[in-house]
This record gives structure tokens, C-alpha cells and sequence, in this order.
């Protein structure tokens, strides 16, 4: 089997940006203070959706045409296109097929969607290189994820104040010059299943006459999502031994942007170099599907991480999903 790399990632979001003041003076007035809520998460500013043209497939199509561009590609030069998000603008047509139509792609072209909630991005470049390692005809993917995540849920204090609105888009290519994706850990605990729910009441209720539009926004029911942190440090040591790569010889570390603390937490237990660790929550705030791959965008940026660094991606999804990605850039 050949090996899959990075060749491209761009990012997109709405040019509107907004601080905490917003949310902070939004929920006293309802009267639920916010503020110890978004220190704790370390949030400063993110960019939201103010124009009733821009959705999740819009942001997704922006930012796969920047990395494309970036890439000094085509759309007729993907193999496949993989769209993965918890907010899909369309369930019918796919967005992959969306995407594919507004890019141009190429008729032999592979689409589909993907929903693994905030693991989304992760599983699909897992599920993407895998794909490509098995199939030599595949030699390049197009992985986009996107999330609006803001407009669905106003009135959710954790939700509103702490995600935000934005589109990765990642470019995989056969190679030969790397080790590429090396290893991935999927782990699963569905013990706070029902905690986070969108719609609120299914799909198949949307239309019932005791319900209303407002009715579906998302239903959140807060638990302790430190939960996640002994499966994040369990399987990124595992990870990292079962490979044989020491901690020390990793580029970057990129993982969920939910929690400064978790990040921070993940980070002391596994005594991981903080330089080596990629907070951009405060900036971006939470992007729910992508990201660790936003963090790795700005990574690239700053110049902390050079083709050939190990990188170790971690996430988790609601319900919940740990998924932690061992690569070669």
C-alpha cells in the first residue's frame, strides 16, 4: 500500500467577527451569566454567519476552491470528494454532490457524505487516505468540513456563545516521500447519548402541529466533557507507543478546540511540550468537525510545523466518539 499525504489545507469564514461582550450582555439579559463559562473555555473572539446567503455548503465550496487554487489544482483532478458535517445545509442532494457541481468536478469523480458530529474531519481523512491506500486509481481527495452551528441554536448559552461558523478544506495526494496517515484509535462511549440532540425531537417530528421551527434547535443537556480527557490520554499513549514514535519526536499536536482546560489537561498528563500544542479556540472559537485541522491551518501559518513532522490529531464527538489520528505531514 502507498502512503497518503497533506498536500493543501485552507480555511473559510465569515468575515463577522464577534467577542464575548455579545454573548455575555445576550445571556444576562435572559438571565444566565456567561462569562465564568467563556474563560473557562477560553474563548476571546470567533466569526458567526450574519448573512442570510452564506450556510455551511457556501463556506464549503469558498474553501475548497482556496485550497484547490492553493494547490495549483482543478476540481477534475479529484479522485473524490468527502463532505462531513453535523449542520449539512441539504440531506438530499448529498453537499459532496453540492460541491462537486460547483467546483466542476470530473464525471469519475467519488462523492459522498459523512456525520461523525465534532469527530467529523478526522474520520473522514481516515476514512479518505484509507480509501486511497487500498485503491491506487484514487490519487487525490478532496476532505471538507464544515459547520453552522450558531444559527441553530440561539438559545443555547453553551452552544451560541462557544461555537462558531467555518469550512476546512484538506487535500490529500499519493506519495511516496512519507509515511502519511500511520494510525488511527476510534473510541466509543455512548453514555451521554442523548445530551446533545439536533433536531431536538428527529427529523420525522419536524412537522407535527405541536411543534415548531423553534421547537428543533438544538436540545442541550450539560455534562462534565472532561469525561473525554482519560480516553484522550489512554489512546494518544497508546497511539504513539504501538508505532513507536516517542512523544518528544512529534511536530504538532492538534486536537479539539472545545475546552482550553481539556487541551491543557490532555497536554500535562501525556507531559507533552506546550509549544508543540496548537490553541486556536480563542481566536476561531469552537468549529465544531474541524477543528483540529483549523489548528493545523494556523500551525502551518506560524511555521511551527515543516513537511516531514509527526502530527497528532485528537477529537471527540458528541454522544461520545475519542478518535485520535497518528500522521506523517
Amino acid at each position: 500500500m502507498g502512503a497518503v499525504r497533506i498536500r493543501d489545507i485552507q480555511v473559510y469564514h465569515p468575515s463577522n467577527e464577534v467577542d464575548n461582550e455579545y454573548f455575555i450582555e445576550r445571556f444576562r439579559q435572559k438571565g444566565t451569566e456567561v462569562s465564568g463559562l467563556l474563560r473557562a473555555l477560553g474563548r476571546n473572539k470567533r466569526f458567526m454567519i450574519d448573512n442570510p446567503a452564506e450556510n455551511t455548503l457556501t463556506m464549503a465550496i469558498e474553501a475548497s476552491k482556496s485550497a484547490l487554487q492553493s494547490a495549483g489544482l482543478s476540481a477534475r483532478d479529484l479522485d473524490l470528494i468527502i463532505f462531513t458535517s453535523q449542520t449539512p445545509e441539504y440531506l438530499l442532494p448529498s453537499n459532496a454532490l453540492k460541491l462537486h457541481n460547483a467546483l466542476g468536478g470530473d464525471l469519475n469523480t467519488i462523492c459522498y457524505d459523512l456525520n461523525a458530529n465534532c469527530a467529523g474531519m478526522l474520520v473522514a481523512v481516515d476514512q479518505a487516505s484509507r480509501y486511497m491506500m487500498g485503491n491506487p486509481r484514487i490519487e487525490r481527495a478532496l476532505v471538507v468540513g464544515a459547520d453552522y452551528l450558531t444559527v441553530h441554536s440561539p438559545d443555547q448559552p453553551v452552544y451560541y456563545s462557544n461555537f462558531a461558523d467555518s469550512a476546512c478544506a484538506v487535500i490529500l495526494e499519493a506519495a511516496s516521500d512519507t509515511r502519511g496517515l500511520i494510525d488511527s484509535i476510534y473510541q466509543t462511549d455512548t453514555s451521554v447519548i442523548d445530551n446533545s440532540l439536533f433536531p431536538a425531537h428527529g427529523l420525522s417530528n419536524l412537522y407535527r402541529e405541536e411543534f415548531t421551527a423553534k421547537d428543533a434547535q438544538v436540545q442541550f443537556t450539560p455534562f462534565d466533557d472532561s469525561v473525554c480527557v482519560d480516553s484522550a490520554v489512554d489512546s494518544l499513549r497508546i497511539l504513539l507507543e504501538r508505532n513507536g514514535i516517542a512523544k518528544e519526536d512529534v511536530g504538532g499536536y492538534l486536537f479539539s478546540q472545545f475546552s482550553l482546560g481539556n487541551v491543557k489537561l490532555v497536554a500535562e498528563r501525556l507531559g507533552i511540550d506546550e509549544q508543540k500544542v496548537t490553541y486556536i479556540g480563542d481566536k476561531y472559537g469552537y468549529t465544531a468537525t474541524n477543528s483540529p485541522f483549523v489548528a493545523l491551518y494556523e500551525a502551518l501559518k506560524a511555521g511551527k510545523i515543516s513537511r516531514g513532522d509527526y502530527l497528532v490529531f485528537w477529537t471527540v464527538g458528541a454522544g461520545w466518539q475519542n478518535v485520535s489520528l497518528l500522521m506523517q505531514y
